[in-house]
């Protein structure tokens, strides 16, 4: 590799608790979360680790959210691309879109997220409901966020052979079991959703699937190999996760971390990676 590589952060979060509360933000071990993160906080740790654009994600599933987010957008040279939320559910899901597109910094509106993994269904996403939804999101040109635990990945394969027009991006590899040690079911359940044309991955939120604590590099190999091995550097992005990464690493470290998992790939595959498969599957300028 040569000199540092241009880095698109696919995947971050912000968020103002005078504004709302980030009602998932419970318990001893997210106490590090509860204050505010900012743009003006990422972007020098961004800009020092040569990301050039970033992907900004949804927290909280309330619509006020998304056009917050999108004047963030409108307002940043860094943000390229925003994951908002609204209701997949609603009979109004397509005029609810089309006017979150003509609010200032909607251009910037690249996919939809709901947290899936907080639906006790392991079939939510294919609900006829959600999947009137998920076509009104493929008919507006966006992709679609997962977020989502390792059980519920074969619904999303269903949910992606049933809507082959719609761009599915698997957030933190689908949360693999990486503190526990093991591979499977996760890893065939991940080919499997790999396997379909339509399917993209972040490498990202791996540290703190590990032991946030103890995690080293060696431990997220296995978990990064499978994902590149399935998806191969053309469908897979980079994300750092932050602030949420901030409970087991530095922006730095993650960066640092991700590069060596990619140290075997070519200038071009790591490039992929780094910035291109995002700036394609979100369609970011």
């Amino acid at each position: 590799m040569t000199g540092q590589p241009r880095i698109v952060d696919a995947h971050h979060h912000v968020w103002d608790l005078s504004v709302r509360d980030q009602d998932w933000i419970t318990g001893e071990e997210l106490t590090p979360l509860r204050r505010d993160f900012s743009l003006a906080d990422l972007e020098p740790e961004a800009r020092a680790n040569g990301v050039c654009a970033t992907v900004l994600v949804q927290t909280v599933t309330v619509p006020e959210e998304t056009p917050e987010f999108l004047a963030l957008a409108h307002g940043s040279d860094l943000v390229a691309g925003v994951v908002g939320w609204a209701d997949l559910t609603a009979p109004d899901i397509a005029d609810t879109l089309a006017a979150l597109r003509e609010l200032p910094g909607g251009d910037r509106l690249v996919s939809l997220r709901h947290q899936v993994q907080g639906e006790p269904d392991p079939r939510w996403l294919l609900r006829a409901d959600v999947v009137r939804g998920l076509d009104a999101v493929a008919d507006a040109g966006l992709a679609y966020d997962l977020v989502i635990r390792p059980d519920q990945l074969p619904a999303a394969s269903r949910a992606a052979e049933q809507l082959p027009g719609l761009t599915f991006v698997l957030d933190h590899a689908g949360k693999p079991p990486i503190a526990a040690g093991h591979t499977q079911p996760w890893a065939d359940d991940l080919r499997a959703f790999a396997a379909l044309p339509n399917t993209v991955c972040k490498l990202s939120g791996l540290v703190t699937e590990a032991d946030p604590h103890h995690w080293t590099v060696k431990d997220l190999r296995p978990y990064a190999d499978t994902v590149l091995d399935a998806f191969g550097p053309g469908r897979l992005m980079f994300g750092s996760d932050w602030p949420v990464c901030r409970l087991a690493a530095t922006y730095t470290e993650v960066v640092e971390a991700a590069l060596v998992l990619l140290d075997s790939l070519t200038d071009g595959e790591r490039g992929a990676v780094l910035a291109t498969t995002a700036e394609r599957a979100y369609g970011l300028r």
